[in-house]
């Protein structure tokens, strides 16, 4: 009867091992790929005459599916419940980020928004940064946007504004779309860019669609 339950514990204890040896693995490997994807930077270079990849899977051509077009309009919620379409600045430049919380490249200009955002305040300059990974969670998408410093509003997508903006699918992150004050795409970008390219882009569409001395 004693050896009977010897056997039948170390059967249990070998299991018990065997579930938690399946459980670290998995884990690790999700650590992985999570760090693999947060490695993977994809910068975007200024297009010049004559340069343009005829790939249209490259960042390049990615970011120029939407240029000169109407902003498709959206109504998103906040982190906080709230309520917020892009209707509401009509008139003013507005700058669509879409993020993602495993995305490193995300993280390094997040903060240069935050600092654009403020100082382009009074020349109406919006940011809006939409979390493309909604299913990460509302806390760890707000532990994100605390990390880095964000004060612009953080919008949770829905799955149809991503394919509003980007009809083939968003395969580089992040994607930031310059909307001027009449509502159009006046600049895109598709991967990480400097910040100086990026404050070019943001005075570009302040100063587009902007209303002429004479008035509208």
């Amino acid at each position: 009867m004693k050896r009977n339950g010897l056997v039948l514990g170390v059967m249990i204890v070998g299991i018990a091992f065997l579930l938690w040896a399946g459980w670290h693995n998995l884990r690790e490997r999700r650590k992985a790929m999570q760090q693999a994807q947060e490695s993977r930077v994809v910068l975007t270079p200024e297009k010049a005459g004559g340069t343009a990849s005829s790939d249209s899977q490259s960042p390049e051509a990615e970011a120029a599916q939407m240029l000169g077009k109407a902003a498709p309009a959206f109504t998103l919620i906040t982190l906080e419940g709230k309520k917020v379409s892009l209707s509401d600045f009509k008139g003013h430049p507005v700058l669509v980020n879409f993020w993602a919380t495993w995305c490193g490249p995300c993280k390094v200009e997040m903060p240069w928004f935050e600092e654009f955002s403020k100082q382009y305040a009074s020349q109406g300059l919006v940011i809006l940064g939409l979390a493309d990974d909604v299913d990460a969670g509302n806390e760890a998408i707000a532990k994100v946007a605390k990390k880095t410093g964000v004060t612009y509003p953080i919008l949770l997508t829905d799955g149809k504004v991503q394919k509003a903006y980007s009809p083939e699918g968003m395969d580089y992150l992040p994607m930031s779309f310059y909307v001027d004050r009449n509502g159009i795409i006046v600049d895109e970008t598709a991967g990480l860019g400097g910040k100086d390219q990026i404050e070019a882009h943001i005075k570009k569409t302040i100063a587009s669609g902007a209303p002429s001395a004479g008035g509208q």
